[in-house]
């Protein structure tokens, strides 16, 4: 841009001198008014920055409105999971509460159980006592049969002769059912004999004969220092023997008569 000097000059070639001047400094002014095109390029530049920002921070807006949605949308599943986990404990309570109850029950049945147990456990205790009261009934039943029949029988089969009535004893702390004095084919013998309802064991299982023979022999043992001079004539008295076990107390020198024989 020319100076007022040289615009001046240049217009007092046209114009009066006082015009020429008036007419440069108005031009100088109203240049100095106007915006450079380099200060107008840059403004341009910072609109046009502006307007890209301003698109830019749109965009974002928009990506945080749907990132803002999303949330929303999550915290929304997040709320309807939270009422159905609360359903959930609900029923979960529910459940256990009616399991206590249900456990309560069962303590209760236990415990009648519990106390019918120990009813039946008396009963059976009962039946125990009233069963062996019967079989100790039956036995002494059975000796006392056998000591009315076994004198003619053991006569009749064995040649025994009795001298004295079969009685029931102790001798040296073992108790002898059946002990009597007499002779066998003139020789003089004693009676030892124990008694059984009955020995009916199977598949050749004599532990029960077994039991019974030991306790013979200890009888027998306790009699023979008494009469070390009589032989001694072991006996057992039975309602009923399976042939196996009579045979094995036969082979044991035990003579077994049952009741159906006399």
């Amino acid at each position: 841009m020319a100076t007022v000097q040289t615009l001046t000059r240049r217009f007092e070639q046209v114009f009066e001198p006082q015009q020429a001047v008036v007419l440069a400094e108005s031009i100088t002014e109203a240049y100095n008014d106007l915006v450079k095109t380099s200060d107008f390029n840059e403004l341009k530049a910072i609109v046009k920055s502006l307007a890209e920002a301003q698109s830019r921070t749109e965009m974002r807006m928009e990506e945080l409105a749907e990132a803002q949605q999303r949330t929303e949308m999550r915290v929304d599943e997040l709320a309807q999971a939270q009422q159905r986990t609360e359903i959930h404990v609900g029923e979960l309570t529910q459940a256990q509460q009616r399991l206590d109850v249900r456990m309560e029950e069962l303590a209760q049945a236990q415990q009648r159980t519990e106390v019918r147990m120990e009813e039946l456990a008396h009963v059976v205790a009962d039946m125990g006592r009233n069963l062996g009261g019967l079989s100790k009934s039956m036995a002494y039943s059975l000796e006392n049969e056998a000591y009315r029949s076994l004198p003619a029988f053991l006569r009749e089969h064995y040649g025994i002769t009795l001298s004295e009535r079969i009685i029931r004893t102790q001798i040296s702390e073992e108790e002898v059912n059946f002990f009597a004095l007499g002779e066998r084919n003139g020789e003089p013998i004693c009676l030892v004999g124990e008694s059984k309802l009955q020995l009916d064991e199977r598949r050749r299982n004599f532990r029960e004969a077994e039991t019974i023979l030991t306790q013979i022999e200890r009888k027998v043992e306790a009699v023979q220092p008494l009469y070390p001079d009589r032989a001694i004539v072991r006996l057992l008295v039975t309602h009923y023997a399976r042939p196996a076990v009579v045979d094995f107390m036969e082979k044991n020198d035990v003579l077994v008569v049952q009741t159906f024989e006399w």
